[in-house]
Parts: structure tokens; C-alpha cells; sequence
């Protein structure tokens, strides 16, 4: 007859063991795994592509963006140092 420390025993091991084999299973992918994968892989290639298109009809690429956000910094530390020595 098995006593409780056997039956906990038994119980972890078992629930061990069937959360070792569940984590092997998920690192295999099937074939609409790597579909999906090729699918979003596609869209972000497209949505690059347009938003270097869009930046070089705006000439708004992250450079451009960068710089009127330090120009507006600027600005606003010069109005500030201005308005206190007022």
C-alpha cells in the first residue's frame, strides 16, 4: 500500500513529466505554422517598402523627423531663457 508521501511523489513526477513532453511538442512547427510565419514576414517587407516610399515622397524619414524634434527643442529652450532673463 502506498503511503501519501508515495502518491505525492508519484503525482509530481507524473505532472513533471507531462509538462517536459508538452514543451517538447511546441518547439516543432507544422507546415501553417511556417506559413504564417513566411505570410507576416511578406506583409512587414510590404510595409517597409511603402512607408521608404511615403518617407521619399514627404521627405519625412526618421532623420527628417529626428531633427524637427531637436529643432523644436531647441526652440523651446530658447524661449525659455529668454522669457527668464526678461
Amino acid at each position: 500500500m502506498m503511503n501519501k508521501k508515495n502518491i505525492n511523489a508519484t503525482v509530481f513526477i507524473a505532472v513533471a513529466l507531462f509538462l517536459m513532453v508538452g514543451m517538447i511538442g511546441c518547439d516543432t512547427q507544422g507546415p501553417a505554422e511556417k506559413a504564417g510565419e513566411k505570410i507576416d514576414q511578406s506583409v512587414e517587407e510590404v510595409k517597409d517598402a511603402a512607408e521608404e516610399a511615403g518617407d521619399k515622397l514627404t521627405g519625412q524619414g526618421p532623420a527628417e523627423e529626428l531633427g524637427e524634434k531637436i529643432d523644436d527643442s531647441v526652440e523651446e529652450v530658447k524661449e525659455a531663457v529668454t522669457s527668464k532673463t526678461e
